[in-house]
């Protein structure tokens, strides 16, 4: 079923295309990616689609009954709201029909007497409170808290002002509440951006099991093809349809372009051979071959010319060097902690963190939001202090910044002048040159910073990283705002740089291609993987297993402990036996049923304790299966679920273990 088409739609500013007669149509339950490098007209296409933007020609059509929701990065919230209380707005209408419910409640009281009355009430009841029931009524509080608990917004951001957030949290917010609409059409652009890998993989896995049609704009490589069974591609302001995820269209685009080529030179050696056949006819001047000439040309005209081609892309050209070599050892820190604020009020970012980076290496930080990757990225090149531990700088060290805000540039300077101030000794030539290295030309470099777009101000943020000729890069999330080609220019720079990088990013296909190691930032301290992202999860699922294993090690043990146990009270028990000499046959056999009373009540009370133990053992060993399942891994209100029950678990099982090591000291 179409749940969505275009025709021919067209969009233009001034003389400049945008798009240029682009048609296609959407299925129900289609997951489209929109990809192209920046200003493809990527954004343009969606919010046209979402009836945010004219077009200039054609037309769309999306089928009746059918909701859209748009990620917008701003969220379109009201700055003096909470974040509940904005959330609470989208089920605005579960508070109605409670309010509406309670007062049928009631009129069906005050009706008693009236069963005409009465009668009609109770319909009107029992069809609201199904209509509340299917869509979600008492399940929406603790979805709203499992959405939210997945974005990074725990019950302790709830009362916080939207004016109080960051940019990175209110485009998590805004893409939590969208996921909340549930519209039958979800339109996300860039929805990956500020979203840490844990969060990354949560909404891979959400979006996978949404029941809606799915249409986003991603230059996340490994989100598309995780996520997506489409890729319309955005080049040249038409539009080119490949039915399959990104590693699909990466492979299929590149057959399409090699057998566009080959059919055009094929046509073209055709009319060059036709031309030359109508020019030796015409050449011998008979009537015959003239009539043999004419014809040809006719077919000629006829023939239906392929366009030769579009070559490839204008590509940022990038390569990275270093004015002098570091030492062999770059950086060392030991047991760094860092917290904000003071008293009760203080927060502890992280602890105990210590690294060793050498002269060559390529790392990669990783870790949850707000854990405090960049406070340690300044740290180490000396921008903040430490509340604790020491850093170490080695010889000869240099260091280049890129700030994922571009907050360094700026705003008020032309292209050419930003990159004037820092560089003058370049002649404007000179510079001009390199710009356009970084796809700035003509009138571009007099544009202000301030009004580029982000892929632009990361193309210049890079530029002057370039020409900086530092020998240790210091990254943050350098990828975020370059289009797919751009991130493949800077990934070949950085292979080839003889430098070394510390790099922060969640851009999962990057931290496949370079790291020499990963670095996993934690609040208590710095955990170490030497390979790539895939060495990196392998690593992670091992340690969940061994975790797992642990557990069933400490049961096994416990089961001996018991055996053992009860073999010494019987050992007790016969020595017990054998004592007792001064003291009368009565008073013995007094002593003896005590004894044997007390021994049987405490071998009821561990028996009783290890079958409690057991199962919790079992029920625990239950819930880590269903958390490992398919099923439940796509239902994000039952992993929330889950996971606070195997926690309760596991806290109930160490208190019942203490109870029993107290049982067997008796």
């Amino acid at each position: 079923m179409i749940v969505l088409s275009a025709k021919e739609l067209t969009k233009t500013y001034g003389t400049d295309v945008i798009l240029d007669r682009v048609s296609f149509h959407i299925n129900k339950g289609d997951r489209v990616g929109i990809i192209g490098v920046n200003g493809a007209g990527k954004t343009t296409l969606l919010r046209i689609l979402t009836g945010e933007l004219q077009c200039d020609g054609g037309e769309f059509f999306v089928s009746s009954d059918t909701t859209v929701g748009y990620l917008k990065q701003d969220g379109g919230f009201d700055s003096e709201n909470t974040v509940m209380e904005e959330v609470e707005n989208i089920y605005g209408g579960f508070h109605d029909m409670e309010k509406e419910m309670e007062e049928l409640l009631a009129a069906i009281e005050a009706s008693a007497g009236n069963d005409a009355e009465n009668r009609r009430l109770l319909e009107r009841y029992d069809s609201l409170h199904e209509k509340f029931r299917a869509r979600g009524g008492y399940t929406y509080k603790s979805e709203m808290a499992g959405i939210l608990s997945s974005m990074a917004f725990g019950e302790e951001s709830y009362d916080k002002k939207i004016s109080t957030l960051s940019g990175g949290e209110r485009t998590r917010l805004a893409l939590a509440c969208l996921l909340m609409k549930k519209p039958d059409i979800l339109m996300l652009d860039e929805p990956t951006n500020h979203l840490d890998i844990g969060t990354l993989k949560w909404l891979e896995q959400y979006l996978k099991s949404y029941k809606g049609t799915i249409v986003l704009v991603s230059h996340d490589r490994y989100f598309l093809d995780e996520t997506v069974t489409r890729i319309f591609e955005v080049e040249n302001h038409r539009l080119e349809i490949y039915e399959g995820n990104y590693s699909f269209y990466a492979a299929e685009r590149k057959k399409r372009r090699e057998s566009e080529m080959r059919r055009y030179e094929k046509q073209r050696r055709e009319i060059e051979r036709q031309e030359d056949m109508i020019r030796r006819f015409k050449e011998r001047g008979t009537e015959k071959l003239a009539k043999r000439a004419a014809s040809r040309e006719k077919r000629l005209a006829a023939m239906d010319v392929v366009e030769r081609p579009a070559g490839e892309r204008d590509r940022m050209k990038i390569s990275f060097h270093a004015d002098f070599q570091s030492g062999r050892d770059v950086l060392l820190a030991e047991g760094l902690s860092k917290g904000f604020g003071y008293g009760s009020g203080r927060t502890e970012l992280f602890h105990d963190v210590s690294l060793d980076i050498k002269r060559g290496e390529r790392i990669c930080l990783v870790g949850a939001n707000g854990i405090g990757k960049t406070t340690l990225l300044r740290m180490l090149m000396g921008d903040i202090s430490c509340d604790a531990g020491r850093i170490k700088i080695g010889y000869n060290v240099k260091f280049g910044y890129y700030d994922q805000g571009q907050q360094l540039l700026n705003g008020a300077n032309t292209v050419i002048e930003e990159v004037r101030d820092s560089y003058g000794l370049y002649t404007d030539g000179e510079i001009r040159n390199i710009l356009g290295r970084f796809m700035f030309r003509g009138e571009d470099v007099f544009l202000k910073v301030g009004s580029l777009s982000g892929g632009e101000k990361a193309r210049l943020a890079l530029l002057k990283l370039m020409m900086s000729g530092a020998n240790v890069l210091m990254l943050d999330e350098p990828t975020n705002h370059l289009d797919i080609e751009s991130k493949e220019v800077f990934e070949e720079a950085l292979l080839d740089f003889p430098g070394t990088c510390v790099i922060v990013s969640h851009d999962r296909y990057f931290l496949n291609r370079i790291p020499t190691r990963i670095m996993e930032l934690t609040q208590d301290g710095m955990e170490n993987y030497l390979g790539t992202y895939d060495y990196y999860v392998e690593k992670k699922q091992e340690q969940i297993r061994s975790g797992k294993q642990y557990l069933e090690s400490v049961a096994q043990r416990d089961d001996m402990r018991t055996s053992d146990a009860s073999s010494a009270a019987a050992e007790d028990a016969g020595a017990a036996g054998d004592g007792g000499e001064g003291l009368s046959p009565a008073e013995r056999r007094r002593i003896q049923k005590e004894r044997e009373a007390s021994e049987r009540r405490l071998k009821r009370q561990k028996e009783a304790l290890e079958k409690e133990i057991q199962d919790l053992e079992d029920e625990i060993r239950d819930l880590e299966r269903q958390l490992g399942s398919s099923e439940v891994a796509t239902d994000h209100v039952r992993l929330a679920e889950i996971g606070r029950t195997l926690t309760d678990r596991k806290d109930d099982l160490d208190g019942k273990y203490e109870e029993w090591l107290e049982l067997q000291e008796q």
